[in-house]
């Protein structure tokens, strides 16, 4: 620890009054010690870690961290805010910021330090001690663990003792970390030694758990969550052995100790690893934060679970995408989730199956649909019999859509026991012509039947034929019923009206349409509002033969969602200066990336600068959403962007289109960086972070 933070390090009057504000101080302090080689560069991949998740925690403490390689060494900064700064905590601002600065290769023995810095986060004595010291080189000593917080308890004014009475420091934690592999928390198995010997006395054993931590960049969520639920076990009497799944590695947790757990819980927001391992225990399945800032509610939770013999039938899906998400969240951000699940594994079907129909009329013609059977007639040397074998092909693909979209979003609420119903509800809809809204109604109703019947207290001889017989069959049967006989007709009806509608838009309203989802298309570049637009438009050409306005919309959407990521790269070659060495490259990047529609690219543009560059794209991608809908271009293939081209009905016009998006978002992004103060051109990252930190000494405001 000694080398990841100095007094340099330390700022214990942080005057920023904003997150972001708050990481660029931090950050040129790293900048001018040569810890951070790109200033710029390393901000947008902090703002990027932050994008997926906020970093405050309850008890007043931020931790913005991320790996980039913009980063030299590990480094760690710390600064204390008077007023308070709000990182997105429950409980309000935090007064206590550390700034991790990993690098992309960073190794084990500094992330293992790192996480014991998380674990200590969670000694309530050791932030006392953080708020009370009065001199940088004290606050990096006891960071390093060179000061116990017991000694810097000695000097803290009556009434701030510590809550807790821990007395070990950093450098304890992290030596026992070190001596002991990540994830086997041989320190749990000591501090409930206490509390299992007092339980075999008195003849009774104590109640077991088992727990997974981990989350994104896997440095602090992660150990920090390992730490507040061991923590609660001892408070609650309860055995607790946690698997820390962080950037350092894990050791999976010994089977023994696994069988004899009587409940499971996992907190995380990347994939379980090894998940079946945990199968057939009751289980509570929430986000990282939820294990950190709520920890003896999961286990009370899971123990009322035990109680009641509710138990997890296999491996569940682990991205918060695909889980039903933390108890705590609202019907809507399930609902969201849910469907995000169904559609994120239905993309790869609609991208196979729509290149390889638009490949075969390319190949084949346009009365390729009308082919016989490759099975019966095939001739190697034609190129109509290949352009018929890729329609064919595509044909079959498109057929998995529905199904796939309904199965998975019951996936996502009940996990593996909701694909069978999900599947035949989705197959159903496509048999009485329900299409795309026949496939959500029965994804949800599918995943709420075996919720429904998850619910319902068996004998536990009967437990390991549930997810097996049980549950397949009894939700098969209500959810054919339900779709065949109740609701079945009129979804149908429903998704004729809408077909119909969008076959009778023209003129005005289609410019309309057009422009709506080229605004949904640049919202979040490649996020959930992207995919509703992007999941409307591919439903649209999801069949053998679709209609014209279905592929001007189709169109519309591959053409707005090009436009961000060339607009930046365009930017950054006419205004090179308005942008960072960082975004610069980036630029030349995201030329390829946008060229392919793929809008993510302009991901660290916008994560750096999002009051500039989201509006804009969104502005020039409604220009070209609109324009292509006027032009009356027409896209079968639901991919490929300019490769896809000869694919395009009115291709010259539907470049024109992309052209003019492009051109006004790069022209308000030049005009609004323009607006900003900017350091000069060409005096490199060491005179640029001078002219900031004089600005900020100054209290002069620094441009966004």
């Amino acid at each position: 620890m000694s080398e990841m933070i100095t007094a340099d390090l330390v700022d214990l009057d942080l005057s920023a009054e904003t997150k972001e504000a708050a990481a660029r101080a931090l950050a040129e302090r790293m900048v001018t010690l040569g810890r951070v080689t790109d200033l710029e560069g390393f901000l947008a991949d902090v703002a990027a870690r932050e994008a997926q998740m906020p970093t405050g925690l309850d008890g007043g403490i931020g931790i913005p961290h991320c790996r980039s390689e913009h980063v030299t060494e590990p480094t760690l900064g710390f600064g204390r805010s008077p007023a308070g700064i709000d990182f997105g905590a429950p409980d309000g601002p935090a007064d206590l910021i550390f700034l991790i600065a990993a690098p992309a290769g960073a190794d084990d023995a500094h992330l293992t330090i790192l996480s014991s810095l998380a674990r200590q986060l969670m000694n309530a004595e050791f932030t006392s001690a953080l708020r009370a010291v009065d001199d940088a080189a004290a606050a990096a000593a006891l960071i390093r663990g060179d000061e116990s917080p017991a000694a810097a308890a000695s000097t803290v004014p009556e009434g701030t003792e510590s809550a807790d009475g821990s007395k070990n420091s950093v450098a304890v934690s992290a030596a026992a970390s070190a001596d002991t592999p990540t994830g086997t928390t041989t320190d749990t198995t000591d501090t409930t030694s206490d509390t299992t010997a007092d339980a075999g006395a008195s003849g009774e054993r104590p109640f077991r758990i088992v727990a997974v931590t981990s989350c994104p960049t896997g440095i602090a969520h992660t150990y920090m969550a390992a730490e507040s639920l061991e923590n609660a076990g001892r408070e609650a009497g309860i055995e607790v052995v946690v698997e820390t799944q962080g950037s350092a590695g894990f050791t999976r947790l010994d089977p023994a100790v696994i069988a004899a757990a009587d409940g499971v819980i996992f907190a995380h927001d990347v994939p379980v690893r090894d998940k079946d391992r945990f199968a057939g225990k009751p289980t509570v399945d929430v986000g990282v934060k939820a294990g950190i800032n709520k920890p003896a509610e999961l286990i009370t939770e899971v123990r009322g679970k035990a109680a009641r013999g509710e138990v997890s039938a296999g491996s569940a899906p682990g991205t918060p995408v695909e889980r039903s998400g933390d108890s705590a969240e609202g019907y809507g951000t399930k609902l969201r989730k849910w469907l995000m699940s169904g559609v994120s594994y239905m993309v790869p079907f609609v991208a196979a199956g729509g290149l390889l129909i638009a490949l075969g009329f390319a190949i084949g013609g346009y009365k390729i649909n009308k082919a016989p059977s490759v099975m019966d007639h095939f001739m190697w040397l034609q190129a109509d019999s290949w352009g018929a074998l890729f329609f064919q092909i595509g044909v079959v693909s498109f057929g998995f859509l529905v199904p796939v979209l309904a199965g998975y979003i019951a996936y996502g609420m009940a996990d593996r026991p909701g694909l069978v119903p999900g599947f035949v509800g989705g197959a159903i809809s496509l048999t009485i012509n329900a299409g795309f809204l026949g496939g959500l109604a029965a994804g949800l109703i599918a995943g709420g039947v075996v919720i429904g019947i998850q619910k319902v207290k068996i004998p536990a001889s009967l437990r390991g034929i549930m997810p097996v017989v049980v549950i397949p069959l009894i939700s098969a049967a209500i959810v054919g019923f339900l779709m065949f006989v109740v609701i079945g007709k009129p979804i149908a009806s429903a998704q004729k009206g809408m077909t119909d509608w969008l076959n009778g838009l023209t003129g005005t309203n289609a410019v309309l349409l057009g422009a709506l989802l080229g605004l949904m298309m640049c919202f979040d570049l490649g996020g959930p509002v992207n995919k509703v637009a992007y999941t409307f438009a591919t439903a649209g050409i999801a069949v053998a033969s679709p209609s014209d306005s279905a592929m001007k919309i189709m169109a519309a959407v591959m053409a707005a969602g090009m436009v961000p990521p060339l607009a930046m790269a365009l930017a950054t070659t006419v205004r090179g200066r308005l942008f960072t060495q960082t975004e610069r490259e980036n630029g030349k990047a995201a030329w390829v990336l946008g060229a392919s529609f793929i809008s993510e690219g302009a991901i660290p543009f916008a994560a750096a600068d999002p009051l500039r560059v989201i509006p804009s794209a969104m502005v020039g991608g409604a220009v070209t959403g609109s324009l292509s809908m006027a032009f009356g271009a027409t896209l079968r293939a639901p991919h490929g962007g300019i490769f896809v081209v000869p694919l395009i009905g009115n291709p010259v016009l539907y470049l024109i289109a992309i052209a003019a998006g492009v051109c006004v978002t790069t022209a308000l992004v030049v005009v609004l960086k323009g607006m900003r103060k900017q350091a000069p051109e060409g005096t490199g990252a060491g005179v640029a972070d001078t002219a900031i930190a004089a600005k900020v000494d100054s209290k002069e405001p620094v441009a966004a």
